[in-house]
């Protein structure tokens, strides 16, 4: 499958916006349009840069379907990608012109239980938390979103909502399923949240302190 390493993680049912200007990619872009699907996969790059090639990839990735395609007119592509599925590389061939791999499908394991608890539980938490880093300037993902009934989606949408990074979202895609990725997210939510704390308390000491020399200049 033709492979798009990429600084981000992308996971499945998330939206994967691409602007793409090196040759090699634009020919990705090209192929993938010859065939039906109009599919590629994307993992995230553990070391290294996204150009130029010469980095590490992660083996844990999510095919991307193109549902918008704009050439322009050097020759650049502009796409619209969304996330279907997880998948696993089990074998890197070489860069011919782009990176390409051996790939098979990796279902998240069903849900055992009444998970619907889990979920509400989830959405407050991962709102509230987005919240706080809305307050602190952070750009983050639109906590208005609505979220699906369904556990195995909803545990995806929670992870792109939270205010978390790259290393912290390809762990909840690694999780083996909906139960085990909200439990998960509970732990790096206590993280964040703690890191989020600690920095309104700063500021709000900043802000003393100014007010303080404000009073006395």
């Amino acid at each position: 499958m033709p492979m798009f390493p990429l600084g981000s993680v992308l996971v499945p049912g998330a939206v994967l916006p691409l602007h793409v200007f090196e040759q090699r990619y634009r020919a990705l872009v090209r192929d993938c349009l010859a065939t039906e699907d109009h599919e590629f996969g994307v993992t995230m790059i553990a070391r290294g840069h996204e150009v130029g090639g010469g980095h590490a990839r992660t083996d844990v990735g999510t095919v991307a379907r193109m549902i918008q395609v704009a050439e322009l007119a050097d020759g650049r592509f502009a796409l619209v990608c969304v996330g279907t599925r997880r998948i696993r590389v089990t074998r890197w061939l070489p860069d011919d012109p782009y990176p390409i791999a051996e790939v098979e499908d990796w279902p998240d394991e069903p849900a055992i239980g009444d998970l619907s608890a889990a979920v509400a539980a989830a959405g407050s938490r991962v709102r509230r938390v987005a919240a706080l880093a809305t307050e602190l300037g952070d750009s983050c993902a639109d906590g208005t979103t609505e979220v699906s009934e369904d556990p195995l989606t909803a545990s995806y949408q929670f992870t792109v909502m939270a205010p978390i990074g790259p290393a912290d979202t390809y762990r909840l895609l690694c999780a083996d399923g909906p139960a085990a990725r909200l439990a998960i997210l509970g732990d790096v939510l206590d993280d964040v949240e703690a890191v989020l704390a600690f920095r309104m308390a700063n500021d709000a000491q900043e802000l003393t302190l100014g007010d303080e020399g404000d009073a006395t200049g």
